[in-house]
């Protein structure tokens, strides 16, 4: 789950991480009274969207006065903002956060999240943040420097030092720089987040550090263990067809192709994107389906798949294991398609746990599929059907 700017700041704030003061509005009025209350001559108007690259679209700007705020938030809320990150339909802006502005000597860039490759929690840092950081990384990715955290959350003072040296941070600043270093991971191991990122980290003109932007990740398959989550706005956004399809431990993305994939494990549904697109196919969506999902939540999630008319084929490939056995998905097949009115191609995959069985309860409830043996020639067949 991605949260908005504000509630990443909330958070973030809760820990100790300088960030400005702001308000987080729905209304141009609230926007200029929010600036009213706000401290400081000068404020930012940043529209709340879940994706990345408002700056370089015109989703943050800066008001000298309140009525100015104003007039800026009622231009953005219920625009629809397209960034790098968006795609070409964007996304509406139903909320702004309306913040005090604060000069800038220096942009930083900090981040936390998990190396998979080392298996370990990290930080990045870079001495050169800001609004195009993404595209000096691509060009210069020697800019961005790692500092490994142990694995009870604890830095190793000699690592951190030559880190923070390394971003041209020294002195006082450096101690501060390392406690705000602390609280984000910190912060980070406690609400299960997959990432955290503060882009710019910015050092004022008071020579104090603040946090003018920040982003918050947290892992879906941890919620349970946040009940304090569930008010959040953003738990509410994003595509309500996708937020319907967590509700049924199934995790769904949608895409522009045109073939249905049913898949369990994020590792063959990855492995199955990959296959679909070296053959010359494309995927109408991600599919993962959770260990813990029954058959009725998978039929809906199936459900999804053939009430979308981008849809012309549909892919099973399914590798049954102790908590999903292939006549769970057999099942859920069956019941999708007996309650839909729309009938689509089928091509069957299964393997592992109860792979036989499962084949046979399609074949006895007369349930119309091409069954193939091999992921190679399922994902042909599938990409044909859909021709």
């Amino acid at each position: 789950m991605n949260l908005y700017e504000y509630e990443a700041k909330e958070i973030l704030a809760q820990y100790g991480v300088p960030v400005p003061e702001g308000r987080s509005v729905m209304t141009a009025a609230d926007a200029e009274a929010a600036a009213k209350e706000l401290p400081g001559h000068k404020f930012a108007v940043k529209a709340q969207i879940l994706a990345g690259g408002r700056g370089l679209a015109g989703g943050v700007e800066l008001a000298p006065t309140p009525s100015k705020v104003g007039e800026i938030a009622k231009r953005m809320l219920g625009s629809r903002l397209v960034t790098v990150q968006t795609g070409a339909e964007g996304e509406t802006v139903e909320r702004v956060y309306v913040e005090t502005a604060v000069d800038s000597r220096k942009d930083f860039f900090l981040a936390v999240l998990v190396d998979q490759a080392l298996a370990q929690i990290v930080v990045l840092g870079s001495r050169n943040g800001g609004v195009d950081f993404e595209d000096r990384v691509a060009r210069e990715p020697g800019i961005v420097e790692t500092l490994p955290v142990n694995s009870d959350g604890s830095l190793d003072d000699t690592a951190c030092d030559g880190f923070l040296s390394r971003l041209g941070i020294a002195g006082d600043l450096a101690a501060e720089a390392r406690r705000i270093i602390d609280a984000l991971v910190k912060v980070f191991r406690r609400i299960d987040a997959t990432l955290i990122e503060i882009n710019p980290l910015t050092l004022t003109s008071e020579n104090t550090f603040s946090a003018i932007d920040a982003k918050v990740s947290i892992d879906n398959n941890a919620l349970f263990r946040h009940p304090e989550f569930a008010g959040l706005a953003s738990s509410a956004g994003g595509d309500e067809i996708e937020m319907q399809a967590q509700k049924d431990e199934i995790n769904l993305v949608r895409l522009d192709g045109n073939i249905g994939v049913v898949v369990n494990g994020a590792g063959l549904a990855l492995a199955t994107q990959d296959g679909i697109s070296d053959a010359g196919g494309k995927a109408a969506n991600f599919m993962d389906i959770r260990t813990t999902a029954t058959s009725l939540q998978v039929a809906r999630g199936i459900g999804i798949l053939l009430s979308d008319p981008n849809v012309k084929s549909i892919l099973v490939n399914i590798h049954g294991g102790g908590m999903t056995p292939c006549d769970t998905i057999a099942e859920a097949l069956a019941l999708a398609l007996a309650w839909s009115d729309r009938k689509v191609p089928v091509v069957t995959r299964l393997a592992g746990h109860n792979a036989d069985y499962a084949r046979q309860m399609l074949v006895d409830r007369g349930i119309p599929h091409e069954r193939c043996d091999s992921m190679r020639d399922a994902i042909s067949a599938a990409i044909a059907r859909a021709a």
